[in-house]
C-alpha cells in the first residue's frame, strides 16, 4: 500500500517552521556600497554623497538609500532559500538612515506558516536591518512560497 504526503510535507525542515530565525545577513554602511548602489540606479542623489549635503539635510552627514537596505533584505531571503522557494512578497519601514562606518545586519524570523489549498507551503516572514548598536533603520514583512 502506498501513501501520499500530506500537503507540505516535504517543506517541513526545523528551518521553516514557526519562531525559526533566518540566517543573518551584513554588509557595511558607506561611500563604497552607495556609489555602487547609485551607479546601477543612476540615483547620484547629494545627502547619500555628500557630508555637507546631509548636514543640510538635518543629518551627521551623508546617509544610506532606503532601498539599498531594502534589497539587502531581499538578498537575505534570497540567500536563506535559494532554489527552495520564491520571495512572493516584500515590505519594508524606514525608521532611520544607514550612517558613514555602520555595520548593518539584516535579520529575520518565521512568523508564520500556512499551508495553501493546492498543498502550497507559505512562510511568513518578520524581519528587520539594524545598526551595530542594536538601533533598527527597518521593520519588514515578508511571504515566501515553498517549492515541491
Amino acid at each position: 500500500m502506498t501513501y501520499a504526503a500530506a500537503p507540505g510535507a516535504s517543506t517541513r525542515t526545523p528551518e521553516f517552521e514557526v519562531n525559526a530565525p533566518v540566517p543573518p545577513f551584513v554588509r557595511p554602511a558607506g561611500l563604497e556600497a552607495w556609489n555602487r548602489y547609485a551607479a546601477v540606479n543612476d540615483e547620484f542623489v547629494g545627502i547619500h554623497m555628500d557630508d555637507e549635503a546631509g548636514q543640510a539635510a538635518g543629518y551627521p552627514g551623508a546617509i544610506g538609500m532606503g532601498n539599498l537596505v531594502w534589497g539587502w533584505l531581499h538578498c537575505m531571503v534570497e540567500d536563506w532559500l535559494g532554489d527552495r522557494g520564491r520571495l512572493e512578497h516584500l515590505e519594508c519601514r524606514f525608521r532611520v538612515p544607514a550612517l558613514k562606518g555602520d555595520e548593518i545586519t539584516c535579520g529575520g524570523v518565521v512568523s508564520g506558516r500556512e499551508v495553501r489549498a493546492d498543498g502550497t507551503t507559505v512562510l511568513e516572514l518578520d524581519l528587520w536591518a539594524e545598526k551595530q548598536t542594536g538601533e533598527r533603520l527597518t521593520s519588514a514583512k515578508g511571504r515566501v512560497e515553498l517549492s515541491g
